[in-house]
């Protein structure tokens, strides 16, 4: 990773909308992007839920493309993210994208159709959308891409309506938001914008931030950041901070050392054997889906329910694991997965099967000083899987019950099972009695259903705002019902 000199205070500065700016003394570890950007005067970016859920604050971030050689614009939340964990890279604001009388594209398809109505969500509506409009491979498949996607979420232009399903309309006017998404064409070669994406990316550099009684390091590599883990213990990793920043903002929490880890080479590897796949603990969840491309079908059914875009540009594999919450969405997947953590430390490294990580209600056997590495899932995958997810939205919500499901069939039998369950339970489990009760008996209807009735006495299920224990036991039992059901209509549709 090239890095440059520790940055203070004083030199610790943002390419904001092509300018640099100086973060200044009124800038902490804890000030949001989104705070700092309107002490600038750019009040285009809106606070709406401080939690991430409804886009108003949506800003692009210059991030490394695929390719690593290349650039991509990646919508995030700036309600989220500290502005210092930006220091030494690139935003651009809703203002910066286009001003009266020289409108962006995006902004003029919103305009000319009527997509903005109180104009209060339209900022983060833009820029959510411009990061679509500029994504990579967009345009050249856009040739029938309506007729192709299943749910009609994609245009005749290729823009998937999906990149804004993290930004919400209070006066519903989603239907001319969609025509101004599917009216776009194809950046125009002299946008500063497009022609950004065919350089390099901006380095990270490695940032050491006082302010305000507190700290936020960058360190230049993953022996730096163990070191500090080791020496301080009351410090927090910082990746994404997509549950850290409600904390923030919402609970008031004020960690006294954050270390950002978002950046660390030795945590972004993506690589696939004939035994094993590891992911980097601190790729997003955007890379990771876009690195697989489907080769893990368990979590690509995982990735459009996760949260949304703008959480997912940010959000790791890492963080979600680490917090050790018993609703996190990864955590049933990849125990239906078999995953095994590697856990590291200044001290050393060790592998530990997911299925051994938790211990309590947000508790793992995480020592202090270690930070989750990679996540290890074995090879070869089952062959038949399936997630399902019950929320009171279809996207963007906290599970009430996630159940993952992996089975390997051998002449009709079940040679093998993994169940993975969440929001049941202080932790995320395996449901290891429903796995011996389908093991070695025949996927009939009969076997279903008797360990469907095994399945939905699993775990510890409370009642709560979300769901009473009743309806969570009735839906985990559901799940296994739901899974053979829909393979059943599959085999009668075959010819």
């Amino acid at each position: 990773m090239t890095t440059t000199a520790p940055t203070e205070a004083a030199a610790a500065s943002l390419t904001v909308n092509g300018t640099p700016v100086p973060l200044g003394d009124r800038a902490t570890p804890h000030t949001t992007t989104l705070d700092w950007l309107r002490d600038q005067g750019l009040t285009g970016s809106k606070e709406g839920c401080a939690e991430g859920e409804c886009g108003a604050c949506a800003v692009l971030v210059a991030r490394p493309a695929v390719d690593g050689t290349s650039t991509e614009w990646v919508a995030l939340n700036s309600c989220l993210v500290p502005v210092a964990a930006l220091d030494g890279q690139e935003v651009v604001t809703v203002e910066g994208l286009g001003e009266p009388g020289r409108l962006h594209p995006v902004q003029r398809e919103l305009a000319e159709r009527g997509g903005s109505q109180c104009g209060y969500c339209t900022p983060g509506f833009v820029c959510s959308m411009a990061a679509e409009y500029y994504r990579p491979g967009r345009v050249d498949a856009a040739h029938g891409a309506n007729d192709g996607a299943r749910d009609g979420s994609c245009g005749p232009n290729g823009f998937d309506l999906h990149a804004i399903s993290g930004n919400l309309c209070r006066c519903t006017g989603y239907r001319p938001i969609r025509d101004a998404a599917w009216a776009l064409g194809a950046p125009d070669e002299s946008d500063p914008l497009a022609e950004r994406r065919r350089t390099a990316p901006t380095p990270a550099r490695r940032t050491h931030l006082r302010a305000d009684g507190a700290e936020l390091v960058r360190p230049a590599d993953l022996s730096e950041a163990l070191g500090l883990l080791l020496s301080r213990p009351e410090a927090v990793l910082l990746a994404g901070a997509t549950d850290l920043g409600v904390d923030v903002n919402l609970k008031g929490a004020r960690p006294p050392l954050l270390v950002a880890v978002d950046r660390l080479p030795e945590l972004r590897g993506l690589d696939v054997d004939d035994d094993e796949i590891r992911i980097g603990a601190g790729l997003t969840l955007t890379e990771v889906e876009r690195g697989l491309a489907g080769r893990v079908p368990l979590l690509a059914q995982l990735f459009p329910q996760f949260a949304s875009p703008l959480i997912r540009n940010g959000a790791t594999l890492g963080g979600n694991l680490g917090t050790a919450s018993p609703i996190g969405d990864a955590a049933p997947v990849l125990l239906a997965l078999d995953a095994a953590l590697v856990l590291t430390s200044a001290t050393g490294e060790r592998v530990v099967p997911l299925a051994d990580y938790f211990t309590g209600y947000r508790e793992s056997v995480r020592r202090p000083g270690e930070l989750i590495r990679e996540v290890r899932i074995p090879l070869p995958l089952a062959a038949t899987s399936n997630f399902h997810k019950v929320a009171k939205r279809r996207v963007d919500d906290i599970s009430s019950v996630a159940v993952a499901v992996a089975l390997d069939l051998v002449d009709g039998s079940v040679a093998r099972a993994r169940i993975g369950l969440g929001g049941v339970a202080p932790t995320p489990l395996r449901a290891l009695r429903t796995e011996e009760s389908l093991v070695g008996r025949p996927w009939t209807r009969a076997t279903v259903d008797a360990a469907a009735a095994v399945l939905a006495t699993e775990g510890t299920p409370l009642s709560d705002h979300r769901a009473s224990a009743r309806y969570r036991s009735a839906m985990l039992g559901q799940s296994l019902l739901r899974l053979y059901a829909v393979q059943s209509r599959e085999r009668e549709a075959q010819p």
